[in-house]
Formats: C-alpha cells, sequence, structure tokens
C-alpha cells in the first residue's frame, strides 16, 4: 500500500508540473458529488478513444463514497449485445476535487480535477492519464439527466479546446436507453 501511495504522489507530481493550471471546483463538497451521473460527452487524444468513438454510447456512472473517505466509481456502458461495468476508486487529495486511481489492470496512473460543478445538473470533469512515458488529457462531462442544455455542451467543448483538444477529439455521445436502468 505504501508504494501504491508513493507511486501515485510522484505521477501526481510529474503531472502537477504539466497541468498544474486547470481548475477545480472552488469549496468543493464531496457529499453533493455522490450519486448517478450520465456521461453526456467526452473528449481525448488517446489513440484508443479515437479508436472507439465511433462504438462510444452515454453510459451511467455511480459515485458513492467508502468508509475510508474517498470514492467508488462504478461505470456501466453498452457494449456489443451486453452492458459492461467499469469500477475505480478515487483516492482523495490534500485539495478537495482532485482525486487520484490508478488502473492495475491497464497500468495506467489518473489525475482527476472536478473542474465545475453545480451538483444538481452537470459536472465538468478533466483527467489526465499516464500509462509508461505516454500523457493523455481526458475532459468528461455528466449530467444527472440524459441531456444537458445546450449552453453546457458549448462550454464543455471550449473547455476541452483550451486543453489543447481538437474538434475530431471531441465527442457528445449518443443516447441510449441500453445499460441505463440497472445500476
Amino acid at each position: 500500500m505504501k508504494g501504491l501511495v508513493l507511486s501515485l504522489a510522484l505521477v501526481a507530481l510529474s503531472v502537477l508540473c504539466a497541468h498544474g493550471d486547470v481548475p477545480v471546483q472552488p469549496d468543493f463538497q464531496e457529499e453533493r458529488i455522490v450519486g448517478k451521473w450520465y456521461g453526456i460527452a467526452l473528449a481525448s487524444n488517446s489513440n484508443w478513444f479515437q479508436g472507439k468513438k465511433q462504438q462510444m454510447k452515454m453510459c451511467t456512472t455511480v459515485l458513492t463514497p467508502t468508509a475510508d473517505g474517498n470514492l467508488d466509481v462504478v461505470a456501466t456502458y453498452p457494449k456489443l449485445d451486453r452492458c459492461e461495468k467499469k469500477s475505480m476508486t478515487y483516492i482523495k487529495t490534500e485539495q478537495p476535487g482532485r482525486f487520484l486511481s490508478k488502473s492495475p489492470r491497464y497500468g495506467s496512473d489518473h489525475l482527476i480535477r472536478v473542474v465545475e460543478t453545480n451538483y444538481d445538473e452537470y459536472t465538468l470533469m478533466h483527467t489526465v492519464k499516464t500509462k509508461g512515458s505516454e500523457v493523455y488529457t481526458i475532459v468528461s462531462l455528466f449530467g444527472r439527466e440524459k441531456s444537458l442544455r445546450s449552453e453546457l455542451l458549448v462550454k464543455f467543448q471550449n473547455f476541452a479546446k483550451e486543453q489543447g483538444l481538437t474538434d475530431d477529439q471531441i465527442l457528445i455521445l449518443p443516447q441510449t436507453d441500453n445499460c441505463m436502468s440497472d445500476v
């Protein structure tokens, strides 16, 4: 466990040097962000995203507090003819609204920031994913409902572009009813 924390701290330090200007929600209130969210939009410069984005659809993500103060995150999304689940734990950092996560399965580290939220309608998140020497940017927009005001979609797109992402790296996820109710 000590090695994991040290590893995550080193990744966070190196990522902060490269992405220190990304804001975090002022006065972030973790207890208000828990619950069910719909994945509305996604943007990334990763090769994986570019290869999969034509097949991607809206998903659900549920945030649940853990006993040790972190967040369990379970995303459920349609894949072919079934529903897939992906689980992660967001480990709190000293800055509210900023989390670390590690994917042993894929060998990647994640620095996640809640950039902006009003808790009841939308959440805009920024993630830096590091895998070996590769560093990727991921911008996500979540909603409490399956659709959001057009101004929020524009805000998401503008923020993604401010992070260096291009139009072909930005995706408004197609709505679906698949895998939305078994969360």
